[in-house]
Formats: structure tokens, C-alpha cells, sequence
């Protein structure tokens, strides 16, 4: 009789190793954003008239979780695997400001294709006639890694190259041997 040969077991061992780590490799896509302005009239269904709460077929998150009004990011997003404890990292510039400001919209997102409303809102936005100048909006999975973002077309480019320094004049230019000092 020969003896078996470890080959399978070390390959089943392998595998049995591998198997989460490869799992856990889900692909997430983000298809597409739109960002503008809503009113908080835009939010309202006909349920609401009747005593219900809101209720939307996609999932909204506010900044401010009372107030409807602002500008919102309608994200669709496609997972081959369930995103539990993601979070949302929208970042944005107001006209007239050169730093950008951040903000974190915790989420779940499904297996699958689900659309996420993002919205600044209350006093973290400016008011209806207000765009942001540039944007980036990034997902994080649950262990706080980057696996999908999208940003405007201003967002990419790079930073003004800070002005060149003006060229002395010969008069300005100091001298080679300054005199002693007295």
C-alpha cells in the first residue's frame, strides 16, 4: 500500500485559509452622482399627509437630521457584496473659500444597486442659490478603507501654483562686501 500523499490536505488547508480573505474582496462600484438643490417639499409623499412618517425609495441621510432643505448627492451605488457600517465621506468647497469642509453620513448599503440621498442640510448649507464650487464624495468600508469615490470636474485639477517670487533688480541686489558695522 503507498502511502497518501499530503498534497489534498495542504490544498483543502489552503483554501479554507484564503476563503475569507478573498470574500471579503467585494467589488463596489459607484455609477453615478447627482448633486443639487432640494427643498424640503421635494421630500414630501402622500403618506406623510396621512399621519406617516417619511418614506423614500432611496436612502436619505442629512447632516442635520430635522431639517429637509439643502443640497443633497444622489449617489447609486452597485455592491456584489452587503456594506455594512460604511460611511459616506463627502467633501466640499463653498464659492469663495479654499479650504474644503468634510462631513460623514454613516450607511449600510445592500447587495446589489442602491441609491443613497446625501444631504448637507440646515446650517451646514448656505441656502438655495449656493453651489459648491468642487466635490468628492468617497465610500469607506467598514474597516475604513476607500473602495469607491466620484468627483466633480474642478475637484481634480491641481492646486494654483503658488506665484513665483518677483525678480530683484540689480539695484535692490546687496552688496558683495557689505561695510563693517560701526
Amino acid at each position: 500500500m503507498r502511502p497518501r500523499s499530503p498534497r489534498p490536505t495542504l490544498i483543502a488547508l489552503a483554501a479554507m485559509v484564503l476563503a475569507p480573505a478573498l470574500a471579503s474582496a467585494a467589488e463596489v462600484k459607484l455609477v453615478r452622482v447627482w448633486p443639487d438643490y432640494r427643498a424640503a417639499d421635494s421630500f414630501t409623499r402622500i403618506a406623510e399627509y396621512f399621519g406617516g412618517k417619511e418614506k423614500a425609495p432611496e436612502l436619505i441621510v442629512r447632516s442635520q437630521p430635522a431639517s429637509r432643505d439643502g443640497y443633497y448627492f444622489l449617489a447609486r451605488f452597485q455592491s456584489t457584496e452587503a456594506q455594512p457600517g460604511s460611511i459616506i465621506a463627502l467633501e466640499y468647497i463653498l464659492p469663495g473659500e479654499d479650504a474644503a469642509r468634510v462631513q460623514f453620513f454613516p450607511v449600510d448599503l445592500p447587495k446589489g444597486s442602491r441609491a443613497v440621498l446625501a444631504g448637507l442640510t440646515g446650517a451646514d448649507w448656505p441656502g438655495a442659490t449656493v453651489a459648491p464650487t468642487a466635490w468628492r464624495l468617497r465610500l469607506l468600508g467598514p474597516a475604513g478603507v476607500e473602495v469607491a469615490r466620484e468627483q466633480s470636474f474642478l475637484w481634480s485639477l491641481p492646486a494654483a501654483a503658488a506665484p513665483a517670487p518677483e525678480a530683484a533688480s540689480v539695484d535692490a541686489a546687496p552688496a558683495a562686501n557689505p561695510p563693517p558695522a560701526s
